[in-house]
């Protein structure tokens, strides 16, 4: 008795597989199975109706969104949050520039940038506090960018530097001085102007690097490109400014640098045609004062704009 119903049981259960078996024949043409069915419908066969998870938004929109702001520049660069230097541009660690805080404007006023003003009312100089009542002054403080870099000095130690220059070519100037660094070029120093009085002579005597010095053209009344923020001169001692005077004779600055005027001796530091900082410099659209014909300032980059 008890076989009978086992082999009923294992009958029906026979039975169940070939009708189930027929069933997905039936509904799926073709021989298509279960499985195959799955592949093709996605949408329907992994269909879950109990996830209500919103969609993620497109990675691009993550990026881009505001939240994600960051003062970065294209190149080999760093983002810094924008909250705590909203004005600083960072190329790389220790290579930024930014417009002159309050601190640089009290530093420079009065040294490598106009305080005074003639004031044809008063019959004399009035000392103002705010270049916007400057008329006469060539560039303003907003036109001006700071700029901190690290350079290799004459030691063969990285320190740190700084400049003015105009906002135009702040970003030349970061990726130039950035590039120098990287192939440990020799600078000996790097300080604002304003650290020898704004005295160019005495700058270029200490071979300093400087950019920005409201100052005429040496012998003129004319507005040097260093009064703009739009010129550079790098190691001044060991390239200097010649120039021809009608007798004959030349004029040799800075002082103590008249060795360095014969261009075809070989010595440290020279700057010439084979020279990297020349190189790099002309690639970013300057030109250099040793191309000069009637004069030759071989430590002067300078960039014109139209």
């Amino acid at each position: 008795m008890e076989r009978e119903k086992l082999i009923k049981g294992l009958v029906s259960i026979a039975v169940i597989i070939l009708l189930c078996t027929a069933g997905s024949r039936l509904l799926f043409k073709s021989g298509e199975t279960l499985q195959d069915y799955g592949q093709k419908n996605p949408e329907m066969a992994y269909d879950d109706t109990k996830n209500d998870s919103v969609e993620e938004p497109p990675k691009e929109e993550i990026m881009n969104s505001p939240a994600n702001e960051t003062n970065t520049v294209s190149g080999p660069s760093m983002s810094v949050p924008a909250d705590i230097f909203p004005n600083r541009v960072i190329y790389k660690d220790d290579f930024y520039y930014e417009p002159l805080n309050e601190e640089i404007k009290a530093k420079i006023t009065g040294v490598s940038y106009p305080a005074v003003r003639k004031d044809a009312a008063s019959n004399g100089d009035v000392t103002v506090s705010d270049n916007s009542s400057r008329p006469e002054t060539a560039i303003t403080y907003e036109d001006l960018r700071y700029v901190h870099i690290l350079h290799y000095d004459f030691n063969g130690e990285a320190v740190e530097g700084e400049l003015i220059c105009n906002a135009l070519i702040a970003q030349d100037l970061i990726e130039i001085f950035y590039e120098l660094y990287r192939a440990e070029y020799q600078i000996e120093r790097v300080r604002l102007i304003d650290e020898y009085l704004a005295d160019d002579d005495l700058s270029m005597e200490n071979n300093n690097t400087s950019c920005f010095n409201y100052r005429v053209v040496e012998g003129t009344e004319k507005l040097s490109k260093h009064a703009y923020g739009l010129a550079v001169d790098i190691n001044p001692f060991y390239n200097p400014y010649v120039r021809y005077n009608k007798d004959g004779s030349l004029h040799i600055d800075p002082k103590g640098s008249e060795s360095y005027a014969d261009r075809s001796g070989d010595f440290p530091f020279k700057i010439d045609d084979n020279d990297l900082c020349l190189k790099l410099f002309k690639e970013h659209g300057f030109t250099w004062g040793g191309d000069w014909n009637s004069m030759k300032d071989y430590q002067h980059f300078q960039k014109t704009f139209d």
